[in-house]
């Protein structure tokens, strides 16, 4: 007997498709949170540029036209990263195989962490060539990154992607299958499985906004580094807790059957003795007036 499971919202992937001819173009909620996470994140920290007290000597790091260079940079710095990542974290035999194959990014496979590596060395490069102080400016990024990670998360949530594993919680839900065509097969629906895409979306996105800019506008800021020790460390936890019921890759089941770890919780465990390392280094610091 099937435990109670909660339906899943049947909403088109697709936020609308324009067909003329043989043409066709579709914006996908998946860009969409892309492109709302990118644009939010970038008014986020035009407003940290326009509130200098909250720096430290009262100086912001940028000017507020500034952060929408760094922007295409960080652009360019997930889309690479988070394909090459991909590549080289979950399925490098087979790329190998298929070099072709690493350019199609949209027949998707995307990491993370890979992306993440991005961000950092598009913002290294950036505040390099202009001169910036490094952890003030990576400080302004990390406060702008977890309201990328909520949409992003949604937007797995709605693609019926990246779902956890199988459960009985009452709060289970059954996800479409995708058929041959690639369309979702609605008649043929998978085993009730934690929605670890809402969790993942509600520690990763919500929760850590929340802590990071409460301690940002409590003088956070005047401590150079401590808000990207608190993404790495947040991020990095979250991640690690949420990867006991999530369902890992087929072509890294053998790892998990053989070390009882996933290659998300490998990733992640690095940032959390980081962010642990930084928040540490940042608070034994005085705070800069």
């Amino acid at each position: 007997m099937l435990p109670l499971v909660l339906p899943f919202p049947n909403i088109d992937p697709a936020l609308f498709t324009i067909e003329l001819g043989s043409f066709q173009f579709s914006l996908r909620w998946y860009a969409l949170a892309y492109i709302g996470g990118l644009l939010l994140g970038w008014r986020l920290m035009v407003w940290l540029m326009h509130r200098p007290k909250l720096w430290p000597a009262n100086r912001a790091p940028m000017r507020p036209e500034e952060p929408e260079e760094l922007l295409t940079w960080m652009v360019l710095g997930v889309v690479l990263g988070g394909r090459l990542g991909f590549v080289l974290f979950y399925n490098p035999a087979y790329y190998a195989q298929n070099p072709l194959e690493i350019l199609q990014v949209w027949n998707g496979g995307m990491s993370f962490h890979g992306g993440f590596l991005g961000v950092v060395l598009a913002t290294f490069l950036y505040t390099r060539a202009k001169g910036m102080p490094l952890w003030q400016a990576s400080d302004a990024v990390a406060l702008a990154t977890p309201t990328g990670l909520l949409f992003g998360r949604l937007a797995n949530f709605i693609n019926g992607e990246l779902y956890g594993r199988t459960t009985d919680v009452w709060w289970a839900m059954q996800f479409p299958t995708i058929g041959p065509d690639g369309q979702r097969d609605w008649n043929n629906l998978t085993q009730p499985r934690h929605p670890s895409q809402l969790y993942e979306a509600f520690l990763e996105g919500l929760v850590l906004f929340v802590v990071m800019w409460w301690i940002a506008l409590n003088g956070g800021l005047k401590r150079p580094s401590l808000m990207v020790g608190l993404f790495f460390f947040g991020y990095g936890l979250s991640r690690f807790m949420v990867e006991f019921v999530r369902q890992w890759d087929p072509q890294l089941s053998e790892m998990v059957a053989t070390y009882g770890i996933t290659m998300g919780q490998v990733l992640s465990l690095p940032m959390i003795v980081i962010g642990l390392f930084m928040i540490a280094n940042a608070y034994r610091r005085p705070a800069l007036a």
